[in-house]
């Protein structure tokens, strides 16, 4: 699974454009093949800050998504609302199956 995690600062003026923006891209790469999800959210010590988070079966999917029209579209109108510097990292997940990690390497849970 890959995991991207970004930030988007807003310009205060344009903020319900830059909503309109993020629900559309959102909306269109739900229905993408290999989306798990796909999300922006408010940031709770600035509102005019867009926290991005999704998750994608493969590297192959996140991809396939960069090449849509609606990703297109979204990268066009992206910099009339934008006040600042947009970060993003991408992360690799893996997961072990317990039937392949011996239980005496996994540390206990401590409550």
């Amino acid at each position: 699974m890959i995991i991207v995690h970004g930030t988007i600062p807003i310009r205060p003026d344009c903020r319900e454009q830059a909503l309109q923006l993020a629900r559309r891209m959102a909306d269109a790469t739900r229905a993408e093949m290999g989306c798990i999800s796909y999300d922006f959210y408010v940031g709770l010590s600035d509102p005019n800050t867009l926290m991005l988070f999704q998750e994608w079966e493969s590297m192959d999917a996140l991809m396939g998504h960069f090449q849509t029209e609606h990703m297109e579209e979204f990268l066009q109108a992206l910099p009339n609302v934008v006040s600042g510097e947009i970060t993003t990292k991408r992360y690799a997940v893996q997961s072990v199956d317990e039937d392949e990690t011996p239980a005496e390497e996994v540390p206990p849970i401590i409550h």
